[in-house]
């Protein structure tokens, strides 16, 4: 009875919640854990989606075709993880496309998995994070559907895409998506960017702001924090295309299509 409870209070489970709820209610062996879990499993009250992870079957449905929430499964995925990238956008409705892929960021190298039409693919910290312990800064914790999820503030989730582009879905993607954003918190923006540590970031996110300096309120402070730490040599915005006009300011080589966004054209 005490794990229908836990089972009526989350939709997606982790063996480790299963235990600690089972251990807090009376302590039992861990043999016992495991065919309880494996009972709920048989009886089709839960799925398994990946080992030591588990939804919810709601009452009615239908066990091989029931909807499972992606960003739940993501966040359980791991103890520290965090939704970035596309899915951060996504998950904040702010993403252009939908995606079928969903990103998860954790300390520990991890596997990625797929369940149901989903793929789950963990990203591990950046390294400047992992090693000033900052793994959760600029990040905020949301509860859904009785789930705790943790996910990058849109501030975070600009400098993200911008360094690692082909977790946003390419520069089209990406530049839809993050100029459909009405407001940044700018000094934010800067001091991630700044922890990070990459100065070929520092300077695309300079770019950035600088393109949309009056939508967004740009001061010249911001521009000139971000200056101070860009290329000494020219680096390419995008390492796969070596063509572009370089911006002297930033050091930073810039295809033409990504400067005049000339893709939302068309034919």
């Amino acid at each position: 009875m005490a794990l229908r409870e836990l089972l009526n209070q989350k939709p997606v489970l982790t063996r480790a919640e299963v235990t600690a709820f089972l251990q807090n209610e009376r302590p039992r062996k861990a043999r016992t854990h495991e065919s309880l879990i494996a009972y709920y499993v048989r009886t089709e009250r839960l799925v398994r989606i990946r080992r030591g992870l588990y939804a919810v079957v709601p009452p009615g449905a239908d066990p091989a075709t029931f909807q499972v929430d992606p960003y739940l499964v993501a966040a359980q995925s791991a103890p520290d993880a965090t939704l970035g990238y596309h899915t951060a956008l996504e998950f904040h409705g702010k993403a252009h496309a939908p995606f079928h892929e969903f990103y998860f960021l954790s300390a520990t190298q991890r596997r990625p998995f797929s369940f149901r039409s989903n793929r789950f693919r963990p990203i591990v910290y950046p390294k400047a994070l992992r090693e000033r312990r900052k793994v959760h800064d600029a990040t905020k914790s949301v509860c859904r559907d009785g789930v705790q999820v943790r996910v990058c503030t849109l501030e975070r989730t600009l400098v993200d895409v911008l360094d690692r582009p082909d977790l946003a879905g390419g520069w089209e993607e990406l530049w839809h998506s993050v100029t459909s954003i009405e407001f940044f918190d700018l000094d934010v923006v800067v001091s991630y960017a700044l922890l990070l540590g990459n100065a070929t970031t520092v300077a695309k996110v300079g770019f950035f702001l600088e393109q949309h300096r009056e939508r967004l309120m740009v001061e010249d402070s911001h521009l000139g924090r971000l200056r101070k730490h860009c290329p000494r040599q020219p680096h390419y915005l995008d390492r796969d295309d070596r063509t572009g006009r370089l911006l002297s300011q930033w050091n930073l080589i810039v295809p033409e299509v990504v400067l005049d966004s000339s893709w939302s054209e068309g034919p």
